[in-house]
């Protein structure tokens, strides 16, 4: 990835975020920030949205099926979660996270793949309930 100016970045990872997340998840985030965690969200923005989910090489289909595999490895659920209501705008599928739960068990431990399953179809479940809202068209 060519460099780019801090400026660049946040850009470059708020349009990345958005994309991923949706837009409403950004714009509660962004509405909740204070002056004390600014600056983490400023560097996530940049750090995680602009250098890394922004990169060329993998689709985000891709990093998404990565991320899920490590945010349920490593426990953290309600990133965990996020990110699984997020493959509505990446396009990885049930099957895709059904085999990347199959190599957190392998590699991770399977009670972390356990408890991963279930917040993914307790996830699932209540994105079925509510439906993802439609953008409307320009």
């Amino acid at each position: 990835m060519p460099s780019q100016s801090k400026h660049g970045l946040f850009a470059q990872g708020m349009e990345t975020r958005r994309a991923v997340l949706g837009d409403a998840h950004v714009d509660g985030a962004e509405a909740s920030q204070t002056e004390f965690d600014a600056p983490f969200q400023a560097l996530i923005t940049e750090g995680a949205w602009g250098s890394v989910w922004s990169r060329p090489h993998w689709t985000r289909r891709e990093r998404s099926m990565v991320t899920i595999a490590l945010l349920a490895a490593l426990g953290h659920d309600e990133e965990l979660a996020m990110h699984v209501r997020a493959t509505r705008n990446t396009g990885a599928t049930e099957k895709d996270l059904r085999e990347a739960m199959m190599h957190v068990a392998i590699y991770a431990g399977v009670p972390a793949a356990n408890h991963a399953i279930k917040i993914i179809k307790q996830t699932y479940a209540e994105m079925v309930k509510k439906p993802a809202k439609r953008k409307k068209a320009k």
